[in-house]
């Protein structure tokens, strides 16, 4: 039985005893008639070739409760955009595919361009903004729950269970963030557990206490990508477009809501998906620029709440992170070793000096430029500055998808 235990600002729901799916879908289904509820879904090209989106569709083909399903697309051809409309055909859902590539949805990029409205460079943070503004632009959804399309351990109950907090009328939740165990035979989640955490910790040593460091170091699984909103939330939140996506969209509900209103839901026993590389030669790839862009969008949220940075400030900053996540390395070692897991000590510490180079990194370009690029606007203020937009988007995305 999973711990019961609540910390932190907000509300942890945990995966307790026996759990019944049949009951979850049921009270889903009967949510649903008054807060429909879409479900968005940012996925490469590549990923239709792949052993989760197959199993993801094989799993959706039993979902009852869900209005309508958004693939937001990346890159791709024509050819490959008629791809994904076959693949998804044969889901009983409504399904709507964003071809992002495509002429129509790139006039209206330009278009925000055109009015100093920038949705930042292609990417999943500009993928899932684009779906969202037209589950709003369609008005007929109060929630939208979102999951990325390479878990390869996917289940109904993973989707049911991140819905329901923010879906059922008994509850006033208005956020929800998914959390899971990364473990098989041995521990996954080196950004979380050996960087994110570490980080957090640190700067509550040199900064002094803050509340958004503390109900950031309230997540069990700080960048899990599944989380479920309502659709009012997602009109006024901004994102960053890189991967400080999930930091971001977190500090924006701490900006837009009330702790109260947001919980965090313990999915399924387990998780699986692909992994990064370190990337420990490269900054722009897998781990090591993720953890860079993490370290940019962390200190840029500091920054707003007050703090002042110096080169001092950095290199305090770094030997404090070090030391704890030194620390940590030793907790995971022994958890690995009672639960008889495979740990690489010299691979964990050499993610470390890994990770350690990309605070260095990131605080540079903080010190150049403290601002950095501006996030991705909010669909509140794209609808005030083109009130017509909404039209253009669903007229867009209906004549791409029409047969």
């Amino acid at each position: 039985m999973s711990d019961f235990f609540q910390s932190g600002t907000v509300a942890t729901f945990h995966r307790l005893g026996e759990f019944s799916l049949e009951k979850l879908e049921k009270d889903l289904l009967e949510f649903s008639f008054k807060k429909g509820i879409t479900l968005v879904l940012p996925s490469l090209y590549s990923e239709i070739q792949g052993e989760g989106l197959r199993k993801i569709v094989e799993e959706l083909k039993g979902v009852r409760y869900l209005r309508e399903i958004v693939l937001t697309l990346g890159p791709a051809s024509k050819k490959q955009f008629l791809e994904v409309k076959k693949f998804f055909s044969g889901l009983p859902q409504r399904i709507n595919v964003l071809w992002n590539d495509g002429p129509r949805l790139q006039r209206l990029y330009d278009e925000l361009k055109d009015n100093d409205l920038d949705p930042g460079p292609a990417g999943k943070g500009r993928q899932a903004w684009m779906a969202y503004g037209y589950v709003l632009a369609e008005r007929g959804s109060r929630v939208i729950v979102l999951h990325d399309c390479d878990i390869l351990t996917y289940s109904r109950e993973l989707l049911g269970r991140l819905v329901y907090p923010v879906a059922c009328t008994k509850l006033d939740y208005e956020f929800c963030k998914g959390y899971y165990s990364r473990v098989s035979d041995r521990m996954y989640g080196r950004v979380t557990r050996l960087f994110v955490t570490p980080l957090i910790r640190a700067l509550f040593n040199v900064v002094g206490y803050k509340e958004i460091l503390r109900y950031f170091d309230s997540f069990r699984y700080i960048l899990a990508g599944e989380f479920s909103m309502t659709t009012e939330l997602a009109s006024i939140n901004r994102i960053p477009a890189d991967w400080g996506l999930e930091i971001g969209v977190l500090a924006e509900v701490y900006r837009n809501c009330s702790p109260q209103r947001i919980c965090q839901a313990e999915l399924c026993k387990n998780y699986e998906h692909k992994h990064q590389e370190l990337s420990a030669d490269d900054k722009m790839k897998g781990l090591n620029k993720m953890t860079i862009d993490i370290a940019k969008t962390m200190f840029r949220i500091l920054a707003s709440e007050g703090v002042v940075y110096s080169y001092g400030f950095f290199n305090t900053l770094r030997a404090a992170y070090q030391k704890i996540a030194e620390n940590m390395i030793g907790r995971y070692h022994g958890d690995a070793m009672i639960n008889g897991l495979e740990y690489d000590l010299h691979e964990e510490e050499y993610a470390l000096e890994v990770f350690v180079k990309a605070i260095q990194t990131a605080a540079e370009i903080i010190i150049e430029d403290p601002m950095g690029p501006p996030q991705i606007p909010n669909w509140s203020r794209v609808f005030s500055a083109i009130p017509d937009f909404d039209h253009k988007l669903l007229q867009a995305v209906r004549q791409d998808n029409s047969p």
